[in-house]
């Protein structure tokens, strides 16, 4: 068969474009891959939201960690010499327990979801321990409506544990270590996620209308009501009150109490601030920031007040009433930290400031004592926080407030009352007269914080 020149042509044309026609195809086909990927992936604007909430988290939950080394060390401050050792112990003890107890059962009972409550609104489900996303989760299959779930159950558990240590102090140098312990396994593992899940958990103050923005009742008070109904249940140091006369035990180390305070107003930061909950807006992190301004000016106003009333009343500025002014000047804006203005803050920071100095000789004259001063500064300041959000926050009441705070205490402290009672009738929870006197660090501890100035 004979081809004609001009077919020849043809069909040498058409052989010599084969390779780019493929190519065009192929490049059309890559081009509606990578469309259709395109379209499938997360945006920026999805994606976003999800790790800035998620680092809040993150950043927010260790600055709240840090707070553990803040009450270490204005407990070891705090209290004298020969109890150093035991508090410091308890201190890292109790933080282990509640890093395994609010994983076990205390994060299911806080945050048992829509359909997880065990009795709707008041008791979520107790047999649900935390679980993690899975390693390497992709941006396809997150759920980015929120934050990862580990970095919430991270930065809930640091506020779990600060509830354990604000009750370590107010109990110093007279209580046995494992009955201690024992206690921070009830409170860490069910009672601060039950009360908390009525608030933050979506339960029936929630839904009540009640407010708590960052903890001044559910972490603050609640620790507060927990530790008075020890002190009430352990009674006073030997020696503490006698004759109807008060006999102050000063404190063996200032200059680690007052480290411990300046590093429990950073961690505050993180307290409130992480507390907004989102990072992923322009309103979100300039709330943030807010936040964090209103939170240190009622810590300096509250310092700044105890100051002068101390200089007032007793003729001298007292160190330790500073402390704990700036401490109850935190506590009393952690339940509305967002809304007041600047001046707003100034005011709740400097009255929270001056009932921790008003409440220590209330306390002394019912003999509740109170080592380091924490009923004062979580339960009482934390009630004035509740009760002054209304005066900033048009959406809530005084009304709604006082029940949600008075529901919340009566919890905390009839509940503790009874474990206390429990453990004081099964394993006795108090030293003897000998260890207290010689100093629990030997007795329960078997060493001294500081053996090269022990009497020999």
């Amino acid at each position: 068969m004979t081809i004609s020149p001009q077919k020849a042509l043809l069909v040498g044309v058409a052989v010599a474009l084969l390779p780019a026609v493929a190519f065009a195809q192929d490049t059309a086909t890559a081009e509606a891959a990578t469309d259709a990927v395109e379209a499938a992936a997360p945006t920026f604007d999805q994606i976003g939201p999800y790790i800035m909430t998620t680092l809040l988290f993150l950043v927010g939950g260790f600055l709240v960690m840090w707070m553990a080394a803040g009450f270490a060390m204005l407990e070891a401050g705090l209290v004298r010499s020969k109890n150093v050792t035991t508090q410091l112990t308890k201190n890292v003890a109790l933080f282990g327990i509640a890093g395994i107890m609010y994983w076990l059962i205390g994060y299911g009972i806080m945050y048992p979801g829509d359909d997880g409550w065990t009795i709707q609104g008041y008791l979520g489900n107790l047999f649900a321990p935390a679980t993690l996303e899975p390693v390497g989760l992709s941006a396809a299959d997150a759920a980015l409506d929120y934050a990862s779930t580990a970095s919430d159950f991270f930065f809930q558990l640091m506020f779990c544990a600060t509830t354990a240590s604000i009750v370590s102090g107010t109990l110093a140098e007279r209580i046995k270590l494992w009955p201690f312990l024992i206690f921070t396994v009830v409170l860490t593992g069910i009672l601060y996620p039950i009360e908390a899940s009525w608030q933050w958990g979506g339960g029936w103050l929630s839904e009540a209308g009640f407010y708590d923005f960052a903890g001044s009742t559910l972490v603050h008070a609640a620790g507060g009501f927990a530790a008075l109904a020890g002190a009430l249940v352990l009674g006073p140091r030997i020696g503490r009150f006698k004759d109807g006369r008060v006999f102050p035990m000063p404190g063996s180390n200032l200059a680690l109490a007052t480290l411990g305070t300046f590093i429990l107003w950073l961690g505050w930061f993180g307290f409130n601030g992480g507390s907004q909950l989102a990072a992923g807006t322009v309103g979100d992190i300039t709330d943030v920031g807010r936040i964090f301004a209103n939170t240190n000016m009622a810590a300096s106003a509250g310092a700044v007040a105890a100051m002068i009333l101390t200089q007032l009343m007793y003729g001298k500025v007292d160190l330790t009433m500073l402390l704990n002014g700036a401490l109850a000047g935190l506590v009393s804006i952690t339940a509305g930290p967002l809304d007041p203005s600047l001046f707003g803050a100034l005011l709740i920071g400097a009255i929270g400031g001056i009932i921790a100095v008003l409440v220590v000789p209330m306390l002394d004259k019912l003999k509740i004592d109170d080592v380091v001063g924490a009923i004062p500064v979580h339960l009482v300041a934390g009630f004035w926080g509740t009760m002054v959000v209304p005066f900033n926050s048009p959406d809530t009441s005084f009304v709604t407030q006082f029940i949600g705070f008075a529901a919340i205490g009566i919890f905390m402290f009839v509940v503790s009352l009874v474990v206390w009672l429990i453990l004081k009738a099964v394993t006795g929870i108090r030293v003897s007269e000998e260890a207290e006197i010689n100093g629990l660090d030997v007795s329960e501890m078997g060493m001294e914080a500081y053996p090269e100035f022990a009497k020999g």
